[in-house]
């Protein structure tokens, strides 16, 4: 009994010099966040110098306004709605302003935001004339006992929370209305339509270790029956998990729902975490009794860049299996932002506290 005794006091003592040391040498907390706005058929040849400049200055301008809620200390939910809101505003996208027309004409709205050290969560669908639906998917999340709200029953809330609204006339664009009369005339699809999914989203990771994930888009040209996404799903479009990662998603909603893509991603990281402790866990010496020499402590382990990017890439591969495209954004615990796509482009940005700083359109970038 002494023996085993003196082996836990050992282990307990070579735990304590592994976990702190490192710890003696930490640098302040760093911040990383990464934004979208939309993936799909994206080619240099098919943009203009001009449009492509409006495109990297609208990404360069909602990701700094994230940044710089970081920066400064501010919470990474704060973080990912003053990146959305600009997007929301900006007619480049289908977002708010800009958004495309149902089959009917009319605009519908969905979005959804996640904290990911809580996992509060809300969302709202088929909105109209809400300026931020952002805004209103945290009032669901923060003011309501519910996760999400649609039609009717969320513009009720919203005048309840006293969110700015918006006429019908502001949210409509010309190319938008042009898109719409060609899908009914040629007899198109939405994707043959869409060929530039621009819903928008942000996910980032705070300097307290909290991540949040948001979405927001106004869903497929020339959707009806009340047709809802994946943005506003939790899980589908939007997950933030503090003990994985935070995800936003871009895409062919359909099979970004039935493959759970933005759960899936962190549940795949998690799970990856504990392989890959394990793993270091495996390869720690044994003392002479054939006990560890110390223990590989969850707290000092991370995942680098390229194993997080695996899994992700996994994901979307298996999107693309069952016929769909699209693109996520995810910013792990660790802070790495990344990005995963199967489309020939995806409107990007991400800025980390390392300096990062950077906006891309194509998918050789």
């Amino acid at each position: 009994m002494r023996g085993f005794s003196t082996r836990i006091a050992r282990a307990f003592a070579a735990l304590f010099v592994f976990i702190a040391v490192p710890a003696a040498a930490e640098d302040e907390p760093g911040w990383s966040i990464a934004i979208h706005g939309g993936a799909g058929t994206i080619a240099r040849d098919d943009m203009t110098p001009q449009q492509d400049a409006a495109y990297r200055a609208a990404l360069q301008s909602a990701l700094d306004a994230g940044a710089q809620v970081l920066r400064e200390g501010g919470s990474a939910m704060d973080a990912i709605q003053a990146a959305i809101e600009p997007m929301e505003d900006d007619p480049l996208f289908n977002a708010g302003r800009g958004a495309v027309f149902t089959w009917d004409g009319d605009i519908e709205l969905d979005a959804s935001i996640m904290d990911g050290r809580t996992r509060d969560a809300g969302a709202v669908a088929g909105v109209t004339g809400i300026r931020h639906p952002i805004a209103l998917a945290r009032k669901v999340m923060t003011d309501s006992p519910h996760v999400m709200l649609a039609g009717a029953g969320a513009a009720e809330f919203a005048a309840e929370q006293g969110l700015a609204t918006m006429p019908p006339e502001w949210f409509e664009t010309e190319r938008r209305q042009k898109a719409l009369e060609r899908m009914k005339a040629e007899r198109l699809s939405a994707i043959d339509v869409d060929i530039k999914f621009g819903t928008v989203g942000a996910v980032a990771l705070d300097r307290d270790g909290n991540m949040a994930a948001g979405t927001s888009t106004g869903g497929m040209t020339g959707k009806r029956w009340g047709r809802i996404g994946d943005a506003p799903i939790i899980g589908a479009g939007t997950y933030a998990d503090n003990r994985a990662c935070a995800v936003s998603a871009t895409g062919w909603g359909e099979f970004f729902i039935r493959v759970g893509v933005s759960h899936e991603i962190c549940t795949r990281l998690r799970h990856r975490y504990r392989t890959e402790i394990d793993a270091a866990q495996a390869s720690v010496p044994l003392d002479d009794e054939g006990f560890p020499t110390y223990i590989v402590h969850a707290s000092e382990f991370g995942l680098d860049a390229a194993q997080a990017q695996e899994e992700i890439d996994a994901v979307i591969a298996d999107v693309g299996s069952l016929g769909g495209d699209g693109g996520v954004i995810v910013v792990t615990r660790d802070g790495h932002p990344l990005f995963s796509m199967n489309t020939s482009g995806m409107y990007r940005g991400r800025a980390t506290s390392d300096g990062l700083r950077e906006v891309a359109i194509y998918g050789d970038e």
